[in-house]
This record gives C-alpha cells, sequence and structure tokens, in this order.
C-alpha cells in the first residue's frame, strides 16, 4: 500500500477489503493503529468473515477501544464532580463528548484527553478545582505558563498526579492570536444539557470545532482520525431537514465557512459522505494538497511526503500566530530544546 487510501477505503465501504491478501492485511492494520483508527476500523469489519489472525487483532482493537471509552467516561464524571460544587457544567468536546453521549463518532474511536469548555470568566475557579482534585501541570515553567495564559484557547494542559490523566480546560476553540474569531459566548449560549452537570456543543458547532481542529488549529497530524469524526456526525446530522442551513449559519457566525467547507469537500472525497453541495464548493487542487497529506502513510504505517508535512507545520503556526511573535515563539522554544 502506497498509502493511507485503502484504509479510508475500508472505513467508508467495508465490503472492500474481503479481496486483500495477507501482505494486505498487514499494511492496512498498520496503517489503522498507526492513524489510531484501528479501533473505528474494528467495529466496522465486525459482521464480515475475516482470516483468523485478522479477527483476532480486530477483536483485541475493540477491547482496547472499549476499555479507553471506560476511562474517558470515569474522567468525564470526576471533572463534573470536581465543577459541580462551583456551579459549572463543562461543555465537553471532541472525543469524551461523543462517547458519553453515544454517538456514532464514538464507536470505536480512542479517547486522548479529556476536552472541555468553560466560560473564560470561570477559567480560575475550574483551574483551582481541577488543582484541588490532583491535578498537576505538565508544563511548569515561566515561558509556558505565560505563553498559554495570554495566547492560547486554553489553560496549560494538567496532568492527573494518580490516575495519569489529561486534562485540557478550554475557554474557546482557536487561540486569540488566530486569523478567525468563533464566538465562544454563542458555543456556550448554545449548548445543549446532556446529562445533569454536563453539556456538549449543539449539532452544528459540533461540525464546526470538528473543522476548526482539523484545518485551523493544526498541522493535520492525525487528520484523517478527524476528518472520520466528521463524516459519522454529518451522517446522523444531516438527517434533521434544517441541518445545513444552520450548519452555514454557524459557520459564517464562527468565521468558519471556509474550514466548514474544505472539510465538507475532503469528507466527500476520502469516505463519499453526503454533504450540500452549496456550502461545501469546489477546489480540486487545494483539496488535493491536502488529501496528499491527510493519506501520508507507507505500507509499514510510517509517515512520508516530507515536504507535505513540513509544509503543513509551518502552516498551522502561520495561522495560529502573527509573524513576529510567530518568530519569537520558535526561537524560544529552540533555544529551550
Amino acid at each position: 500500500m502506497k498509502d493511507a487510501r485503502p484504509l479510508a477505503n475500508a472505513l467508508a465501504d467495508p465490503i472492500s477489503v474481503l479481496g486483500l491478501g495477507p501482505d494486505d492485511w498487514t499494511s492496512l492494520l498498520a496503517i489503522a493503529r498507526a492513524e489510531r483508527l484501528d479501533g473505528s476500523l474494528a467495529y466496522r469489519l465486525a459482521d464480515l468473515p475475516l482470516p483468523a489472525p485478522v479477527a483476532d487483532a480486530l477483536e483485541d482493537a475493540r477491547a482496547q477501544a472499549a476499555f479507553g471509552r471506560t476511562q474517558a467516561l470515569w474522567e468525564v464524571e470526576m471533572a463534573r464532580r470536581a465543577l459541580a460544587p462551583l456551579g459549572i457544567a463543562p461543555i465537553l468536546l471532541k472525543g469524551s463528548a461523543f462517547a458519553f453521549a453515544g454517538l456514532p463518532a464514538g464507536v470505536g474511536r480512542l479517547v486522548g484527553d479529556l476536552d472541555i469548555l468553560v466560560p473564560r470568566d470561570r477559567l480560575d475557579a475550574a483551574e483551582a478545582a481541577m488543582l484541588a482534585a490532583g491535578f498537576e501541570w505538565v508544563k511548569d515553567d515561566a515561558y509556558s505558563q505565560a505563553y498559554y495564559r495570554r495566547w492560547m484557547h486554553e489553560l496549560p494542559p494538567l496532568v492527573h498526579g494518580e490516575r495519569g490523566s489529561m486534562i485540557d480546560i478550554h475557554h474557546t476553540i482557536l487561540p486569540p492570536t488566530a486569523r478567525r474569531t468563533p464566538d465562544a459566548a454563542a458555543l456556550i449560549e448554545d449548548s445543549i444539557e446532556i446529562a445533569p452537570g454536563l453539556r456538549i456543543l449543539s449539532p452544528a458547532d459540533m461540525i464546526v470545532h470538528a473543522a476548526t481542529h482539523l484545518l485551523a488549529d493544526g498541522d493535520l497530524a492525525g487528520g484523517l482520525r478527524n476528518l472520520w469524526d466528521i463524516d459519522r456526525l454529518l451522517r446522523l446530522f444531516a438527517a434533521s431537514p434544517d441541518f445545513w442551513t444552520q450548519l452555514g449559519a454557524r459557520a459564517r457566525r464562527h468565521q468558519m465557512l471556509g474550514p466548514v467547507a474544505l472539510a465538507l469537500r475532503l469528507a466527500d472525497r476520502i469516505f463519499a459522505t453526503p454533504v450540500e453541495p452549496r456550502l461545501a464548493g469546489h477546489d480540486r487542487i487545494r483539496d488535493s494538497l491536502f488529501i496528499r497529506r491527510m493519506l501520508a502513510r507507507d505500507g509499514w504505517g510510517r509517515p512520508t511526503r516530507p515536504v507535505s508535512r513540513l509544509g503543513f507545520y509551518v502552516r498551522s503556526h502561520w495561522m495560529r500566530m502573527p509573524p513576529l511573535m510567530l518568530a519569537r515563539h520558535l526561537w524560544i522554544k529552540a533555544r529551550a530544546a
């Protein structure tokens, strides 16, 4: 396999794997593990007749994903308990939100850190509650602390001293230095209570955030998994007759029309996701550059296309801060390294 396209095909159309030989299966599983999509793949292929070694490997992946989901839900509960006395109902983001809400995007998904969103004026209270609950700073040097607190969309990451779990406490979904400015107040105002003391983003805002995280806040590392989230969410949410109108309105509200349109096109081209053509637009040349980056794995699961990866790494920093600030930040980080 020359890239991750067979993995995308297997997720979108599980029947496509039935003709694979032993070497192809080895490559497919290696790529899936590298992209952290082996749990999702395992659930997609669960009902197919598979070679015994493959079936065993996928059963292990399902067990790992199930265990990870249990851990993620426990961390959600721990955060709820810590924040409830303060009257703060955290908004769950990304994998934890999918798992807790029982969304299709959570099936088999490996959940990493717990990401929550709280109002900016409650950040100090939320921080104090988490420190009192046994969390510690991952980055406690003066520069990192100052940088996160002044320029980032979240507090410095925290890790629990005993459980080893990590939490990111956000006050918005993009750094204040970024070229786009999502409406954090609108995200919070339109969020939905999913259980007492816990909330998730509205469906349209969930897609906007997923597109933001994929295309406006990083170098596309893990991009295939994030795009798979978008596919799973869109196939569910699009059943609502007003969804596409709401998505367009919310993307405009958050200054994310471009990233949302690009995410729709990429999902359509990689996973054959049904999308609204007028909202998605058309830009095949630009789309091809993103697809080339997202599928950059060889048959051993190793990253390929280093020039493309470097270009998107530079792009990610360029979007997040002005040139002089970027130069200073990279210089300080290089000296520290």
